[in-house]
């Protein structure tokens, strides 16, 4: 378990340096800071992987949320703007942990919210609850306003009449099609009040890229609000994906994900595995390596020097055959292609000694230089 208390929450010099990741085995991710401020053009709660592992889509930026204890509103959300940070809902959080996925904690009035961020393994789909204990407050209300980006994770969007606003309603269910060529964002949800008058956010901005010298300013569409009333109950389930979702469903999809991921606190190698199967996803019908997250994809040669480490170690000699075999398939010339494109383009061969890797990961493979047995899969 990694955690950070409220001292490092509320000091955004340490707490915007800190940053979570949660991944779904085909090339999607959820990202961002453990304040929830976006400092990056790549940080979003659904960026999907519409062509696994590519065709990377920034869908779902964020979702601001305001808690109204007795009619008083508090915001719990964060954004950089020029000047100004707006609002500054850090102040209220008081922690953040990582046992086994993001989770934030805020307390206001004697209120306290827990929040926790995942992602479901093998779809692009992002879960996020939210569960309440008070105690003697009479009108407890959330108000959660998804901000939407649908874009390239490479690039930024701003405030455009090309923009369909209009939002499918129904009950549990609450639906955005921005573009006709992108895809649907579903929202499913516990009962809510649905407002579906949309606005612009606008001037985002992200310092990190700024840092870069990359394009730093972004403008995301809130297509509507949805009010939990929270005075008969203490927990609110939202589903993002671009699959249609029931929210009654969260709770299911949670425990598999802990189970999945179960580890003892104790067992560091237990924990080391679990990071490794990150940077595994899913290509066509075989495996690969992501290179690194935030933008890398599979490259060839950084897939090649990692695979014993990522497969071998683990006793993972199925997916390591899987991965060898998908990339010999295209060999070119005698070189291993050192990047596919995120749109799916053609393959790059820029490298000259990716191949040389690859021997030395069939060498591996084919070996007993780690514990266990080895099925000898390539002989």
């Amino acid at each position: 378990m990694i955690e950070f208390d409220q001292e490092s929450c509320r000091d955004l010099n340490v707490a915007l340096t800190r940053e979570w990741l949660e991944t779904n085995g085909i090339g999607g991710f959820s990202s961002s800071t453990i304040s929830s401020l976006n400092t990056r053009r790549y940080h979003g709660l659904l960026t999907a992987a519409t062509k696994p592992p590519v065709g990377r889509l920034v869908l779902l930026s964020k979702l601001e949320e305001t808690l109204v204890i007795d009619g008083r509103r508090y915001e719990l959300s964060s954004n950089q703007y020029p000047g100004v940070i707006h609002p500054q809902g850090f102040n209220y959080q008081t922690g953040f942990r990582l046992d086994p996925f993001p989770g934030f904690t805020y307390e206001i009035e004697g209120v306290c919210l827990n929040k926790s961020v995942f992602m479901v393994h093998g779809e692009n789909t992002t879960v996020v609850q939210y569960e309440l204990f008070a105690a003697g407050i009479h009108d407890l209300k959330l108000e959660v306003r998804p901000l939407i980006a649908f874009r390239d994770y490479h690039a930024t969007t701003h405030e455009n009449s090309a923009l369909n606003p209009h939002v499918e309603i129904e009950k549990g269910q609450t639906r955005f099609k921005p573009y006709a060529d992108l895809p649907m964002l579903h929202l499913a949800h516990d009962p809510a009040d649905v407002d579906p008058n949309g606005f612009w956010y606008r001037n985002f901005q992200y310092a990190v890229e700024q840092e870069r010298g990359l394009d730093f300013a972004e403008d995301l569409f809130n297509p509507c609000k949805l009010t939990f009333e929270m005075n008969s109950r203490t927990k609110v389930s939202i589903i993002a994906s671009t699959e249609q979702h029931y929210a009654a469903n969260a709770d299911a999809y949670r425990k598999s994900e802990v189970e999945r991921r179960s580890t003892s606190n104790n067992d560091l190698l237990a924990l080391l595995r679990t990071a490794a199967e990150q940077f595994i996803v899913r290509r066509e019908q075989g495996e690969t390596v992501i290179a690194g997250y935030h933008w890398f994809a599979d490259w060839g040669r950084d897939t090649m020097i990692a695979l014993p480490g990522l497969t071998l170690v683990n006793g993972r000699w199925d997916i390591a055959k899987h991965i060898l075999t998908e990339f010999s398939k295209y060999v070119d010339r005698g070189m291993l292609p050192n990047r596919f494109p995120d749109a799916g383009e053609a393959p790059e061969y820029n490298t000259v000694d990716a191949t040389l890797w690859f021997f030395h990961a069939i060498r591996a493979s084919t070996s007993r230089p780690f514990s266990g047995s080895s099925p000898y899969f390539l002989k």
